[in-house]
């Protein structure tokens, strides 16, 4: 039986709360939020579980063997690293930490006490972005070519992160699954609109060894709620959106042919292909308890996370790049 301990209970915590209390072999047994109302409302509605304000209530408790972090990403090091240091296994909330620095300090520590370092990167568990992997990996797509994002909406407006680090954090560690490999350039421009905040605007792209190209535009200022993502193969092409219910994934055979002719050789000529459309059934599975799940079974098999510490790093990376960018006024850095 795993030990589990929960600290924050505000916009994500009673998700957490909620998936890993069905999980096999897994009981939690404290949550942490230095609110009383939260405290309270958590032990109205789990009565077995105990309700505290201070996390080395967590640390000293020997029955809890692992945490889950779902606090603000100002205390995330913080709070992991204490975590560790008190033999936990950790499982924290996206985006990892503040800096690459950070980060890199969490995976020794974690590494150096042989302890599951997990980060939250949710989407990666859908099953939309899996069947998105199975179809580039099966080489259904051919070569890809781009990668194309648009996630926006009115708020929330966060104070201690821009929008790159709320929302393109979903968009990247996607990209980072699908791709398995990492940009070598970033350019990032952005704005914001409200005085005193951070940016609520923002284009990232991410350039690649090849000619693979990735564009990112966030936004919590948009008079609508657009989750789209666009995957251009050379065999096929993907569009996906999270908002659509029924047909999250929709496969188009649709592409471009080239000639090449000797007669053609002074004029590119470019023929269009246009098939059908296809879309490929999923599951009905919440991310979120496949997640839970996995954290417990790599605890219990001693398994590498599939959005393990390393995976997070990449993503702090090239947030930590983009705002370089967006400081440069857009000028490219160089990861």
């Amino acid at each position: 039986m795993i030990g589990m301990g929960i600290i924050g209970y505000g916009y994500w915590g009673p998700n957490l709360v909620r998936n890993f209390s069905q999980v096999p072999n897994t009981r939690i047994i404290n949550v942490c939020d230095q609110r009383p109302e939260r405290r309270a409302l958590v032990e109205s509605i789990y009565p077995g579980i105990r309700a505290c304000a201070d996390v080395r209530e967590l640390w000293s408790n020997s029955a809890i063997d692992a945490v889950a972090i779902a606090t603000p990403v100002s205390s995330h090091y913080e709070l992991a690293l204490q975590a560790l240091r008190a033999g936990k296994h950790v499982f924290v909330e996206k985006p990892f930490t503040t800096t690459s620095a950070q980060a890199e300090h969490l995976l020794e520590e974690a590494e150096k006490r042989q302890l599951t370092l997990m980060v939250d990167h949710t989407f990666v568990y859908t099953s939309a972005v899996r069947k998105i992997k199975e179809l580039i990996d099966n080489g259904s797509t051919g070569k890809i070519h781009y990668y194309d994002s648009v996630r926006v909406n009115l708020g929330l407006f966060q104070h201690d992160v821009n929008v790159l680090w709320d929302l393109a954090v979903h968009d990247l560690s996607i990209m980072d699954f699908l791709f398995e490999r990492s940009p070598v350039t970033i350019a990032a421009t952005g704005m914001a609109h409200v005085p005193g905040q951070p940016e609520n605007l923002a284009y990232l792209t991410c350039y690649f060894t090849d000619t693979l190209i990735a564009h990112f535009h966030v936004n919590w200022l948009a008079p609508v709620k657009v989750r789209q993502t666009l995957i251009g193969g050379s065999q096929k092409m993907i569009v996906y959106d999270d908002i659509e219910m029924s047909e999250k994934i929709k496969v188009y055979d649709k592409g471009i042919t080239l000639s090449d002719q000797p007669a053609d050789i002074y004029q590119l000529k470019v023929g269009y292909r246009a098939g059908d459309m296809w879309a490929p059934r999923l599951d009905n599975i919440e991310a979120l308890q496949i997640e839970a799940n996995h954290f417990i079974e790599c605890i219990t098999n001693k398994r590498k996370p599939l959005t393990d510490g390393e995976v997070g790093l990449r993503v702090v990376r090239i947030l930590e790049a983009a705002s370089q960018s967006i400081a440069k006024r857009g000028a490219p850095v160089d990861l």
